[in-house]
């Protein structure tokens, strides 16, 4: 006897602690004391004895949500006892929390997706009618969040009920509740009919699109997106483009920040004609908006937009807000504009390109805010990528290569192998050779490794015959200069380079400079170099001597080069 109330004792004894983590741990070990107790006694005992413990700490309460959202029915009997984890979790849709409410409704929709029909109108729907009609907001708010798991589920009866009772929470009087039911919307009206989209969809969006909290209706962007996705354009035109427009324009920047945000979608499913003919004015009237983060949340909205666009009114209409743009007072708005910028060129020819975002990309490549810098930077590849506009960038890019922010200098170093295949090998000799050399002895480590990995980069674009003759001799050379710093990275370049030389270079032109670098006066210099020495001379050899047709040999070797390995890793 004992026994069997021993896991329900302990459970009671913990939950009633004041130590707070004493009760979390035995709220995360209730799958385990369910377990213990049986099917039957976890029904009977343990989840009424929960449904009582809601007066707790809010991270108690919220683990609790949790626990009986992770398919806890399979401990009480399985699907078909599910419905009895409804009774918690209901008491948890009504505190006050809004965490543990939100918790909790995703434990209850996910208690629904095991749930049968019958058990659903018995035991879901009058819980969620309890929900919707609560005395209190808390209840309410999070009935809303439910209605969408069984609306597909239940008899054409049951769903006109649903449709009505969700109907209601868009005119609560709390605005809370109207924000739940306007989050809610998208993923119910899915489950609509056309019919009854028309006759309950659109006037419950349009109610809250036409609410006097701001709160409320930039929350209706996504429902319109849902709703525009289920109509052709006659119908858009027709029952959505005036809410369209108005959310475009709303009087809150909030509002038309979400509008912004959302603006590719919105245009994707409204269809091109009307992009073209309507939604091009609202989009050009959000990239001058007054607020910053409107303009900003528009600008990243500019390659995607622009697909739905002919080419003559990218031009026209588009270009023109972009240059305007690159000026703005706010960095950040040129910041999110140098992120997308680059998108626009595919859009446009080559000679467009070169008149029009050519002088785009060069000012934003000398703008004084570094995150822009670096946001255009990490373009460069779709700039390379276009003739002739890469030669044009060189000047730019040569600047930026001593660009007092290393961050700047580090990502310009990523795109020179890039660029030195876009340009070719005499050019690269020409005009960027000494520049990658220079950024050998850079002060911050970083670039200097940047530097390194760049060699072995171009040496695998332009091959080891060029490096033989343009980048050993001088990386080799650097082991004799009277700053220690120089010296290091000679180590570290011929580690770094090696793997993508021949042997014949490593044995001639690389070896003997190393073991010079073996009596260097710095013993970080010394240790380096013998780190390198292992990894170049003994492990290939050790490496060939694993496969020797002589098992001591093998073993021996395994062993030693394990030890190699271990001793490079330090």
């Amino acid at each position: 006897m004992d026994d069997e109330i021993m896991p329900i004792a302990i459970l009671i004894d913990e939950l009633r602690s004041e130590d707070v983590q004493l009760r979390l741990n035995a709220i995360h070990s209730i799958p385990t004391i369910a377990l213990a107790l049986g099917p039957q006694r976890a029904k009977t005992e343990l989840i009424p004895f929960l449904q009582d413990s809601v007066d707790d700490e809010d991270e108690v309460l919220l683990a609790l949500a949790e626990e009986l959202g992770r398919d806890f029915e399979e401990y009480i009997g399985g699907p078909e006892h599910a419905h009895v984890l409804l009774g918690p979790l209901e008491n948890l849709s009504g505190v006050e929390e809004t965490l543990v409410r939100d918790k909790a409704t995703e434990s209850i929709t996910k208690v629904a997706g095991v749930l049968s029909t019958a058990q659903i109108e018995e035991y879901y729907i009058p819980l969620l009618n309890r929900l919707a009609h609560g005395e209190w907001f808390t209840s309410r708010t999070s009935s809303a969040a439910i209605y969408a798991a069984v609306y597909p589920k239940v008899s054409p009866e049951v769903q006109a009920e649903l449709r009505t009772s969700f109907a209601a929470l868009s005119s609560d009087d709390t605005p809370m509740v109207r924000r739940a039911a306007a989050k809610a919307l998208g993923p119910l009206v899915k489950h609509y009919t056309p019919a009854h989209v028309s006759s309950d969809g659109l006037p419950v969006y349009r109610r809250l699109q036409g609410d006097d909290q701001d709160s409320v209706r930039l929350l209706t962007v996504e429902p319109l997106i849902v709703l525009a996705k289920g109509m052709n354009p006659s119908e858009i035109s027709e029952q959505l483009l005036k809410q369209i427009k108005q959310s475009i324009s709303d009087k809150s920047w909030r509002v038309r920040y979400m509008a912004a945000t959302h603006f590719n979608e919105l245009a994707e499913s409204v269809g091109v004609e009307l992009v073209r003919d309507e939604l091009l004015p609202q989009y050009v009237a959000l990239l001058k908006d007054n607020e910053a983060e409107v303009r900003t949340a528009a600008a990243g909205q500019i390659p995607g937009f622009s697909k739905l666009l002919e080419k003559d009114q990218i031009l026209a209409r588009i270009v023109p807000c972009v240059r305007d743009l690159t000026q703005d007072s706010s960095q950040h708005v040129r910041a999110a504009l140098a992120t997308q910028i680059s998108g626009l060129a595919p859009l446009l020819d080559k000679d467009a390109t070169i008149e029009h975002l050519l002088p785009l990309f060069l000012q934003l490549l000398k703008d004084d805010f570094p995150d822009v810098r670096l946001n255009i930077i990490s373009k460069l590849e779709t700039l390379i990528g276009i003739s002739l506009l890469s030669e044009n960038l060189l000047p730019a890019i040569m600047q930026l290569a001593e660009d007092k922010s290393w961050r700047v200098r580090q990502a310009i170093i990523e795109y020179i192998p890039l660029l030195a295949k876009q340009l070719g090998k005499e050019f690269f000799d020409e005009r960027l050779a000494h520049l990658c050399m220079s950024w050998l002895g850079d002060t911050v480590y970083s670039i200097r490794e940047a530097a390194t990995t760049n060699l072995k980069n171009l040496t695998d674009v332009f091959g080891v015959d060029w490096a033989k003759t343009a980048i050993v001799p001088k990386v080799i050379g650097m082991g004799q200069h009277p700053n220690y710093l120089f010296r290091m990275t000679t180590v570290q370049a011929i580690t770094t380079i090696s793997p993508s030389l021949s042997l014949d270079i490593v044995s001639s032109d690389v070896i003997e400079p190393l073991l010079q670098l073996a009596k260097d006066p710095i013993p970080n210099i010394r240790f380096q170099q013998g780190k390198t020495f292992v990894q170049q001379r003994i492990i290939p050899v050790l490496e060939q001597m694993r496969g020797d047709p002589d098992a001591d040999v093998r073993y021996f070797a395994s062993r030693a080069f394990q030890r190699a390995q271990v001793a490079l890793a330090a």
